[in-house]
């Protein structure tokens, strides 16, 4: 590097012996100028680049928290309450999971069916959810508590019902049946 600077210091007269042409600093100016004023602009492509891309990250982050964050907003269970709501809410748990699978075991209903029945079951869960959602608010509220209960006793006995009503198809289906094969002999 210090060679370079002392050819450049011997051989000055050489170096400052040529002039720019006239208007130079000036067209050096201008381009300057033009070259600021294109960085400094934005134009409204630019802007709708930006807010579309804005957009698309509060939605993609929306999306992602609501699929894949846990629920908090599910409400709370009958045994977070206390642990005699717990046994109560564990009883009628296991004897509506029980009647799911004796409806589910029946012989007389086809796909279909069972797929109808089981969507309107579903519904009345929902129900349930949004006693849940109730009881979060209002943890110490009777009315909320009694009504879960209630609602699993009206599961269970709709259920119950559902199921007398299929076996009594299934045995008039037989009835049927036997009927049948008694007349072809």
């Amino acid at each position: 590097m210090k060679d370079l600077d002392n050819i450049i210091q011997e051989n000055r007269s050489e170096f400052d012996s040529f002039e720019p042409s006239d208007g130079h600093f000036k067209r050096f100016e201008q381009k300057l100028k033009e070259l600021n004023k294109k960085k400094k602009t934005f134009t409204i492509g630019y802007m709708l680049k930006a807010a579309v891309v804005a957009i698309l990250v509060v939605l993609s982050g929306l999306w992602v928290y609501d699929n894949f964050e846990p629920r908090t907003n599910n409400g709370i269970a009958l045994s977070e309450i206390s642990p005699e709501y717990g046994e109560v809410e564990m009883y009628y748990t296991h004897l509506v999971n029980q009647k799911y699978s004796e409806i589910n075991q029946c012989e007389t209903l086809d796909s279909t069916q069972k797929g109808m029945l089981m969507y309107e079951l579903g519904e009345m869960d929902s129900i349930y959810t949004n006693l849940k959602k109730d009881l979060r608010t209002n943890p110490n509220d009777e009315r909320v508590i009694n009504a879960m209960i209630q609602h699993y006793q009206l599961k269970v006995e709709v259920m119950n019902q559902i199921l007398q009503q299929l076996q009594q198809a299934q045995n008039i289906n037989k009835q049927k049946s036997e009927n049948y094969e008694s007349t072809e002999i």
